[in-house]
């Protein structure tokens, strides 16, 4: 497993019962996570002392229930700083997770000692797009929702790269590729977070099942012939890490050659040693 344990400004405190205790700079959240089928009698004091949690509804969805949170703060990784708020459906805007492929792409993008194009697909908040941007590489992030590229472009600012070269895109992910196929752009490194279900700006449907395969052939075409990497998460339970491992295989590889890897990721949790899954990465490097 790829663990995301270089963090200091958050970390999984406990699990129990279906949720997670988390510490999100100062702030603790209670949050429901799938994963945890276990009881641990929630002996930690932070359970006590929560100051946002989560309720999952029997229904569907849920809400939040606030102690004490600000609207919107901040926390840090490394030299990025992300700006966090409570939303729709358990989110704060961060899968922390993720750092884990953030440090894996950046230490590439460094290591090229050329200039590296990257391509940012369902990106989401930015943490991605700002990680390759501080590594050196020239980002292109697409993403549906004009609110996440907003939310986004506001984190570069709070990490100091309000003036680094990344291109902010609200479009549909699928006619992004296929329009840059047809003006002929290639990138040197591809990262995709694609959503198990989702809608485009113009109601276009996106069904991971359906979608991801021909996805990937498609996006495969955009990769430049001395490419450096190619990232997909997924947090689909069907897309377990050795179908993302054949997909690269049968789609980058069989283009470009190089080596795959495909791995569950993870957080460590602090009180025991555990360490939380949070869905699986693949990736591919040229060597």
């Amino acid at each position: 497993m790829w663990i995301a344990d270089n963090w200091k400004d958050y970390e999984v405190i406990d699990t129990s019962c279906g949720e997670k205790l988390e510490r999100w700079g100062e702030y603790l959240l209670v949050r429901p996570d799938p994963q945890v089928i276990w009881n641990t009698n929630k002996t930690q004091p932070g359970w006590k002392k929560m100051n946002g949690h989560y309720h999952r509804s029997a229904k569907g969805g849920g809400e939040w229930e606030f102690f004490d949170l600000p609207e919107e703060w901040s926390i840090h990784y490394r030299d990025l700083t992300f700006n966090l708020k409570p939303f729709s459906f358990k989110h704060t805007g961060l899968f922390p997770e993720q750092a884990t492929n953030w440090d894996w792409f950046s230490d590439i993008i460094k290591k090229a000692n050329r200039p590296v194009k990257v391509l940012n697909l369902f990106a989401y908040t930015g943490g991605a797009t700002l990680s390759a941007a501080k590594a050196g590489a020239a980002v292109t992030h697409v993403d549906a929702s004009k609110g996440m590229v907003t939310w986004a472009k506001e984190n570069a600012v709070s990490s100091g790269l309000g003036d680094a070269p990344i291109r902010w895109l609200v479009d549909d992910c699928v006619k992004f590729v296929e329009r840059e196929i047809r003006r002929g752009n290639t990138y040197d490194g591809i990262i995709m977070d694609p959503p198990s279900y989702g809608r485009g700006p113009k109601g276009e449907i996106w069904k991971i099942e359906e979608s991801i395969y021909p996805f990937i052939e498609l996006t495969t075409k955009l990769l430049s012939k001395d490419a450096l990497f190619f990232l997909i998460n997924s947090y689909t339970t069907g897309l377990q890490p050795a179908v993302l491992s054949y997909m690269i295989n049968t789609t980058v590889v069989k283009k470009l050659g190089g080596k795959v890897a495909a791995s569950e990721i993870g957080l460590p949790v602090s009180s025991n040693g555990l360490v939380l899954p949070c869905g699986a990465s693949g990736r591919w490097t040229a060597s």
